[in-house]
Order: C-alpha cells, then structure tokens, then sequence
C-alpha cells in the first residue's frame, strides 16, 4: 500500500483511504489493483521475456482498459528494472530529475517497489509517494515530478500513454527542489 512523506514536514500518510484524499487534494490519481492476480512465478521477477510482459498485460487486461478508457489512454506496455538491467545508473539519470510531462505520467506498479516525488501545492511542497504492488499512479501532465527506485532497486510496472511515442521528458528547473 502507498505511503506518502512530506519533505518539509516529514509528516507521513497511511492507509488507503487518506492516500487517495491527500493525492487527490493535489490532483495525483491514486488506484490499488489486487496485486494477487499477478501470476506467482512473476511475483518476484526482474528479468522479463517479452511473453512474460504479454502475462503481465493479461493479469490486468481489464483494469488496464478500464483506466485507458476512463482517462484517453492510447497505448501502454511493461517496464522493468532491477540490477540486471544494463546501464541501470544510466537509465536512472533520466528519471531522477524534476520534470513535467505533456501528458499524464502513469504506472501501476505489479512487483517491486520505488518512489514518485512530486511538486504539490505551496503549502504541501514536495513529497515522496512510496509505491508496492497494486499501487496505480497518474501524474497530471504539466506537475513537476521525478521516478526513482526503493533500496532493492527493482521494480516492474505497466505504463500508459496517450501519445504513441511513450515517455518524454521536458526538465523543470526549481531551485526550491532538494534531493533528500
């Protein structure tokens, strides 16, 4: 289940229900999908064949398109990473700077866990969403927003778009941003 930290407070927000309020409060959508559907053998994998992403997609065909249809979702896929992903520091550095999107940033996290933190509203600041699986994130296109990895650094999700390009990245220059 989502957890939520405020940096400049280090209040931190638990339970499903307060979760949903608070990112709602800030314009994130929070969802949790039930995490069991996932197929055991997939549970704890990081390493992923192009059938086993087709699995994952199966596990979740109907929340997936229920939230593509809600939401104008065009196209979606698998992301995976973990230690074994080459150039993981690499592909890291990308994510791990503020950046706003020009459409939604969604993942449904199905194994493994990692952290959004996102510029909120000038009382709230920035805060760190911890992800697990079942949790499902939107980040609205245009809020300022950074991905990284839990300690295991490991982590699998479905993404979705409504540009068929999939992820692109516009840099968001704050100076009141820190890195924890």
């Amino acid at each position: 289940m989502a957890e939520i930290v405020i940096r400049n407070t280090q209040q931190r927000i638990k339970g499903e229900e307060q979760v949903r309020e608070f990112l709602t409060n800030q314009e994130v959508l929070y969802e949790h999908w039930d995490a069991s559907k996932l197929p055991a053998e997939l549970k704890d994998k990081f390493i992923l064949s192009d059938e086993e992403k087709s699995q994952i997609l199966a596990a979740f065909d109907g929340e997936i398109k229920d939230l593509a249809a809600r939401r104008g979702y065009r196209t979606w896929d698998i992301v995976a990473l973990s230690e074994a992903t080459p150039n993981l520091d690499e592909v890291l550095k990308k994510f791990e700077q503020v950046h706003t999107h020009t459409e939604d940033e969604v993942r449904a996290i199905t194994a493994g866990r990692g952290i959004f933190i996102i510029k909120g509203s000038d009382d709230v600041g920035y805060f760190d969403v911890e992800l697990e699986a079942g949790d499902v994130i939107s980040v609205p296109e245009h809020k300022p927003h950074f991905f990284t990895l839990m300690d295991n650094r490991q982590i699998v999700a479905v993404r979705l778009f409504i540009e068929t390009e999939g992820w692109i990245a516009h840099p968001f220059d704050d100076p009141a941003f820190q890195k924890a």
